[in-house]
């Protein structure tokens, strides 16, 4: 048996905490994890049910939060230390930025023989200005040196990360994709359908275009909001707007659906005739997928979209901006339609060729499942995660307690 500390910057929902849960899960008992987590925003939905379905019970360090804040950071540095002291893991593995500077900075200082980060995506654009970002950069690159290995989600994610940001040489990345129990997307989905469409007064001609994420700049919602206007006015199709998340721009996008002239309700207004719902988090987003017609995300930067990851479960056709691991977690042309990142007009285009075209939808939708099934399941993680963890523990010679 092989100790693991795993630290991740929030259970919030997204890949991420999917990640660990699974990684630490079904990776015992060869590997015995300790897990470690920070604390979300208000703003943003708990996935403490995920832990809790998966029989986990993290140990949570308040001050480790999303937002850079010198004292809290120095005490989470500090309590994540310790615990490496008291456990005397053979591997630390952290998860995003935050824990990715704190955990290994600990694992450094307590010389911990094997030392992993995963990039669940990166801040290195569409985040901060140029001198924070360069800032970042340059912390990561630090790190990098002294880590043993590091992990990207994909091909994409990989290049730019060592190509273009330069935080690494190539043969430094290990390239794991991420995993999910993807089954509840594909079954029961015509009963899930109604009760979705039910609650929220779809009627059977309508189309339910949704987006599903935090309401951030880097989301982009304006460009969706905007694109779902110029679709809207050259259709003849009978459309709806979701907005499932939330987070700091609510009200900003709001305001912004007025002034599209798009009428708009919340999830404790339905109102029929309105063009846009804001619903809020729905933490069966199965049922969301299921009552939707088309999913979309026009982001600015994306690690591995989970969204997009579900909905082709989901059997879901797809329109996308091409940025990040996008085209790593779907197949251009074929279950995703993908325009260039920031081009409203393109966007709108693309998500009229699946409104108005009924066949195009059906052929669409029937590719997604099968793909990610062979790409996406949890089993191919940890399977990967097993093989790297014994590779690395073989050429530091650390042998089975």
């Amino acid at each position: 048996m092989y100790r693991v500390v795993r630290i991740i910057n929030r259970f919030n929902l997204g890949g991420p905490t999917y990640n660990v849960t699974y990684l630490t899960r079904y990776m015992a008992p060869e590997f015995e994890t300790l897990l470690i987590g920070g604390m979300k925003d208000e703003s943003e939905a708990s996935s403490d049910f995920i832990l809790k379905e998966n029989g986990l019970t993290p140990t949570i360090i308040p001050e480790m939060k999303r937002s850079i804040n010198p004292v809290n950071d120095l005490v989470a540095y500090h309590k994540i230390k310790k615990l490496i002291k008291d456990y005397k893991p053979h591997i630390v593995h952290t998860h995003a930025a935050k824990p990715g500077t704190l955990g290994r900075l600990a694992a450094f200082a307590c010389n911990v023989p094997v030392t992993l980060h995963t990039f669940h995506g990166h801040v290195f654009h569409s985040y901060f200005g140029g001198v924070q970002t360069s800032v970042y950069k340059n912390i990561e690159r630090y790190l990098a040196k002294r880590t043993t290995a590091l992990i990207a989600l994909s091909e994409q994610q990989k290049h730019e990360l060592s190509q273009i940001h330069h935080i690494a040489e190539p043969g430094k990345f290990h390239i794991v994709p991420l995993g999910f129990d993807l089954e509840k997307f594909w079954t029961d989905k015509d009963t899930k359908r109604k009760s979705f469409r039910e609650k929220y007064k779809i009627a059977d001609d309508e189309l339910a275009i949704g987006i599903i994420g935090r309401l951030v700049p880097v989301k982009n919602h304006r460009m969706f909001l905007k694109a779902f206007q110029l679709t809207k006015a050259q259709t003849q199709s009978k459309i709806k707007a979701f907005i499932v998340g939330d987070g700091e721009l609510k009200e900003a996008l709001i305001g912004y659906c007025k002034e599209l002239g798009l009428s708009y309700t919340t999830q404790h207004n339905t109102d029929p005739a309105a063009s846009v719902v804001f619903t809020s988090w729905i933490k069966e987003i199965d049922v969301v997928n299921a009552g939707m017609d088309v999913i979309v995300l026009s982001s600015l930067n994306e690690g591995t979209p989970v969204s997009l990851i579900e909905a082709q479960a989901a059997g879901k056709p797809i329109v996308s901006t091409r940025t990040g691991g996008i085209e790593n977690v779907v197949i251009p042309q074929e279950t995703a339609l993908l325009s260039p990142v920031g081009d409203i007009k393109a966007f709108a285009e693309k998500m009229g060729e699946l409104i108005n075209n009924s066949l195009l939808r059906a052929q669409i939708s029937m590719k997604g499942e099968d793909f990610v099934k062979k790409r996406f399941h949890y089993s191919v993680l940890v399977s990967n995660m097993q093989t790297l963890y014994l590779e690395l523990l073989k050429q530091k010679n650390i042998h089975e307690i």
